[in-house]
């Protein structure tokens, strides 16, 4: 399991994290939700929320394989009723391979989001300076492809502030990891690079890399920055995936989608039916 050494002074009774962390998670693995987190426990900012998902990760007994952003786009801000992006943990268990087939009984979000995804080949550690897009960059040793169903424990995530999204993991849920691109793509310009989406065989949302915090890479900085400024290090062989690409699409079991990068390839997923 991970540490870190945060840099934030912590304003949560570590009791009280405790108590919102084991709600979080039981009803997760119930596949149930409550409408918020009760007083005594609900985090009041960013750092209280952090602090709830720390120990969400370790009363699940779950490595962070990853990290996600929830609300790169617009549309992603708009669909979980925040102003700006969100880091999120996704947990080992929740990570599948290409072409997994996924049950959604227990997910209410029901949507699913093409994503482009980064694996680093050693730590980031925490320094007092942000990381330039170019030191980032150079600890990426993989360009993968993703598609990310996300979910939340709360019965209408609209409704909740940001501070408790955050302690429900920014809506983190199963992520597939997709084929690794193995065409030459450090000199792309990845914030232009088109994404398609099928579903069922028939075209349903297309999007470009610039939805992401105006480019993969900006978003990936930011989210990097993000952890240095909470003294949160990033691991080796850790990924992070860097917000959809395309309006998030609707999905319901049954359904079969590709999320397509043209010359970088597609990455699947299959639901099914109940």
């Amino acid at each position: 399991m991970e540490s870190s050494t945060s840099l934030l002074a912590k304003t949560m009774d570590a009791s009280e994290a405790e108590a919102a962390a084991q709600m979080i998670w039981g009803v997760w693995s119930a596949g149930e939700v409550i409408p918020e987190l009760p007083e005594g426990c609900r985090p009041m900012n960013d750092a209280e929320g952090h602090q709830v998902q720390t120990a969400l990760a370790r009363i699940a007994r779950q490595d962070t394989a990853g990290w996600k952003i929830a609300a790169t786009s617009k549309a992603g801000q708009q669909h979980i009723n925040v102003s700006g992006p969100l880091a999120g943990r996704i947990l080992a268990k929740f990570v599948r391979p290409d072409g997994a087939e996924l049950d959604l009984s227990s997910n209410r979000m029901r949507v699913m989001e093409a994503e482009f995804v980064f694996r680093f080949w050693k730590n980031i550690p925490v320094q007092q300076d942000p990381y330039s897009p170019a030191e980032v960059l150079e600890a990426v040793d993989q360009l993968q492809l993703g598609i990310e169903i996300p979910d939340s424990r709360y019965i209408d995530f609209t409704q909740v502030d940001a501070p408790q999204l955050l302690a429900d993991n920014a809506c983190a849920s199963w992520m597939i990891l997709g084929p690794e691109v193995n065409v030459e793509w450090r000199g792309r310009d990845l914030a232009e690079h088109e994404v398609r989406v099928t579903k069922n065989g028939g075209e349903v949302a297309v999007g470009r890399g610039r939805n992401v915090l105006e480019g993969p890479l900006k978003a990936l900085t930011w989210l990097v920055n993000d952890l240095r400024r909470r003294g949160q290090m990033l691991y080796r062989h850790q990924f992070v995936t860097t917000g959809t690409c395309v309006t998030p699409v609707p999905i319901a079991p049954g359904d079969a989608l590709v999320a397509d990068f043209s010359e970088f390839g597609q990455a699947r997923v299959v639901f099914s039916s109940n």
